[in-house]
């Protein structure tokens, strides 16, 4: 099948004078999860994880993919004639670098400028100066090749209450405005959905998980146009009515932004915009190229947005409680399966206040499984959870009162002491990391080593970043802010500022036999000013005890056993008025060191 549908898509490039092809994960708005009408990749390719790029060539085809998806990729590819390209890996090219080296003079570059970003597209225009090619990003060829392609999501948005954003939209447009009137800028337009969904102070359902809407949004200095399909707002319109926000069809933006006055000088995200749109724009109009201002806005939880936080690490830490005291008490006794498992938790989840669904589609990964860094089960890949060795389960949920992303690595029944010592060193570099103390103006790269430390100490490590930034209702991967000791990353370099919420997730794999993540969500939250500045701390959001069973104890120093301890009191303190006698006595029991 894939294999057919390949051949297809080359059948159209060599009707359109195509040589290479590029078909990446994206939609319209460079979103990280997209919705299935936008799932073009994984439909030419048949991987199915959340990052890939898609190069077909007249006599080839190659996927590239980040290390969280090497081992689910190699299974999925299998059969298919398309190459793994291991991204970051030696000796494997970057995907401009292979194009340069596999096109030459005259030869034309394919893709669909609509889901490419303005970075991505500008790189592609490199390469074919360098080697004589041509480009053309006019035709969706996904499109003739998926003839039964799903419809675009139209889902009804709903206005989310300040009582929860703690900011009313209008100041956030004000803030908006006020840094386009610093930069010159007459206009601003954000394309990507989470930002627009937090300005608006509006939530939808066109992506999975992810309770944003399909839109553009387009701010003047005193207006603002909204593109959108006019069905999925009706519950909005005086909202949008009151923030002076007209309302048109989705698609007109292209046609809309070459209207633009030829002074107009518009702020745009290279990141965020996609090339078809930024080529139409900067045709006639000066573009200001930074950060959306509300990128950064959003990663600062205001102190209403923190406190709902909190109400809602409780909530979601009593499904978590319920979950694994369900799965000690039944283990070995009744069948349960890795989408049982999952299953199971959601079913908790469900029955918490305001509750809106996952976050993403649950990781539950036993044994070897777990080894599959974002592994997800599905009915042909279910396994059956034996009372021995490791489930790796990494989950979370959206509420009404923010966003939750936790990992625990349960021990089942007996271990080995590989396992033992594996889980460990994970649990010593999470503490590290969740104890940090650091000053003012540090960022990811600057911390990431302490989580680390005990993996590059036996000169081990993990394919992933060590955290991530994580939205207030909104998407569960969310920047500026991350950790990872590539000071390359932009996100890196993102100073953490009070309010940011990130997390502290490193882990291990070991391929074939199991993994290990512990991961909880953080607060960035000022600490002690002293005469040598400011200085930062974490403040732990999520509430679920860490599986001590697996813990060598003579490993951790005191500090990190004093660490663990803090923070098991914190989650019995918090969590207890909230449980029912027999789940808090098994909470009790759970934590005792």
């Amino acid at each position: 099948m894939i294999k057919e549908r390949i051949n297809s898509l080359r059948s159209l490039m060599k009707r359109d004078g195509f040589d290479i092809y590029v078909v990446p994960t994206s939609d319209y708005h460079n979103s990280e999860y997209v919705g299935v009408y936008f799932k073009c990749r994984e439909f030419l390719s048949g991987f199915t994880g959340s990052n890939g790029t898609l190069v077909v060539t007249d006599d080839g085809a190659y996927l590239w993919t980040d290390g969280r998806y090497f081992l689910q990729a190699a299974e999925e590819l299998k059969g298919s004639d398309i190459e793994l390209m291991k991204m970051l890996e030696e000796g494997v090219p970057t995907i401009t670098e292979f194009l340069t080296d596999n096109l030459k003079s005259g030869s034309v570059l394919g893709f669909d400028g609509r889901v490419f970003s303005v970075g991505e597209g500008l790189d592609f225009e490199e390469v074919v100066k360098k080697t004589g090619a041509s480009i053309r990003f006019d035709i969706d060829l996904c499109a003739e090749v998926w003839t039964d392609r799903p419809a675009l999501s139209a889902q009804p948005v709903f206005v989310l209450d300040t009582k929860y954003t703690g900011r009313a939209a209008s100041e956030k447009l004000a803030d908006i405005r006020k840094e386009m009137a610093e930069a010159g800028c007459t206009h601003h337009i954000v394309t990507s959905l989470d930002d627009i969904a937090w300005i608006l102070n509006m939530r939808g359902a066109d992506v999975d998980c992810n309770p944003v809407f399909l839109s553009y949004l387009l701010i003047g200095k005193d207006d603002a146009i909204l593109f959108v399909n006019p069905d999925i707002v009706t519950a909005a319109k005086s909202h949008l009515d009151s923030l002076g926000i007209r309302l048109m069809p989705y698609n007109d933006i292209y046609t809309n932004i070459g209207k633009l006055p030829a002074d107009a000088k518009v702020m745009i995200d290279k990141n965020r915009l996609n090339y078809a749109l930024y080529s139409t724009l900067s045709s006639h109009c000066e573009t200001y190229i930074t950060a959306n201002p509300s990128t950064l806005m959003k990663s600062k939880k205001n102190e209403t947005e923190r406190e709902n936080l909190r109400e809602t690490n409780i909530i979601d830490g009593v499904a978590m409680v319920r979950f694994l005291r369900w799965l000690d008490e039944n283990i070995g006794k009744t069948r349960i399966t890795e989408v049982s498992a999952a299953k199971q938790l959601e079913r908790f989840r469900a029955e918490g206040r305001g509750y809106k669904g996952l976050s993403f589609d649950t990781i539950s990964g036993y044994n070897a499984h777990g080894a599959i860094i974002h592994y997800e089960p599905t009915e042909a890949t279910d396994i059956e959870v034996e009372p021995h060795g490791l489930l790796l389960v990494d989950s979370g949920a959206q509420y009404l009162g923010g966003t939750t992303d936790i990992t625990r690595t349960i021990a089942v029944g007996p271990l080995t002491d590989e396992m033992k010592h594996h889980y460990t060193m994970v649990l010593r570099g999470h503490l590290a990391l969740a104890a940090a103390i650091f000053k003012e103006g540090c960022s990811g790269a600057n911390l990431d080593i302490l989580a680390r430390a005990p993996f590059w100490d036996e000169y081990e490590d993990y394919n992933h970043g060590t955290g991530h930034g994580v939205g207030f209702f909104l998407n569960v991967h969310e920047g500026p802010q991350s950790f990872h000791w590539n000071s390359g990353r932009r996100s890196t370099l993102t100073k953490l500022e009070d309010g940011m919420v990130i997390t502290d997730e490193p882990g291990i794999y070991i391929e074939g036999k199991y993994g290990v993540r512990i991961e909880n969500d953080l607060l960035c939250v000022k600490d002690k000013k002293s005469e040598y500045g400011q200085f930062m701390r974490f403040e732990a959001l999520t509430l679920c005890p860490i599986d001590l069973r697996p813990v060598n104890f003579d490993e951790l120093t005191a500090k990190e056993f004093r660490t663990l301890k803090a923070y098991h009191d914190m989650v019995v303190e918090k969590l207890s008025p909230h449980l029912e006698p027999a789940d808090r006595e098994w909470l009790l029991n759970a934590v005792k060191m």
